[in-house]
């Protein structure tokens, strides 16, 4: 981290030694070990914190990349839905407008399936009560 050989904590060891005196030493070292570790630990939680919210912005940036897509395929199918309805609707027309027509086709149809000898109109007679009271 600060790149420290193992000559220069030898040398802050005996000035250590020497300023402090061995009687403290071992309790200022252990002093100084838990405060290194907290240190570490605080800077590993700050860059934990940090990953996170990288994270969960690259992950808001995918949810709304998700989102568009989403919202111009849910478009496409609509107008896809538009164009059919019209198209469907298009061809209801035709053949309303060709059933009003009388389509020579199904005229044709219906008259090959009839029999020959039922070609006549059949006679109307009148054959109400009133007719027969009447003569």
């Amino acid at each position: 981290m600060f790149d420290i050989g193992f000559s220069e904590i030898l040398v802050i060891a005996v000035v250590a030694l020497i300023v402090i005196g061995p009687e403290r030493l071992p309790s200022v070292a252990r002093t100084l070990g838990h405060l290194f570790g907290r240190m570490q630990r605080y800077v590993n939680d700050v860059k934990a914190d940090i990953q996170r919210e990288m994270e969960l912005d690259e992950l808001k940036k995918l949810r709304k990349d998700v989102e568009d897509s989403a919202r111009s395929i849910e478009e496409a199918a609509r107008s896809f839905e538009t164009s059919v309805t019209k198209e469907v609707n298009a061809a209801q027309d035709e053949l309303r407008a060709l059933e009003t027509l009388g389509d020579p086709t199904k005229e044709a149809v219906v008259q090959s399936t009839e029999p020959a000898g039922n070609t006549a109109q059949p006679s109307q007679t009148d054959s109400s009560p009133a007719a027969k009271s009447a003569s």
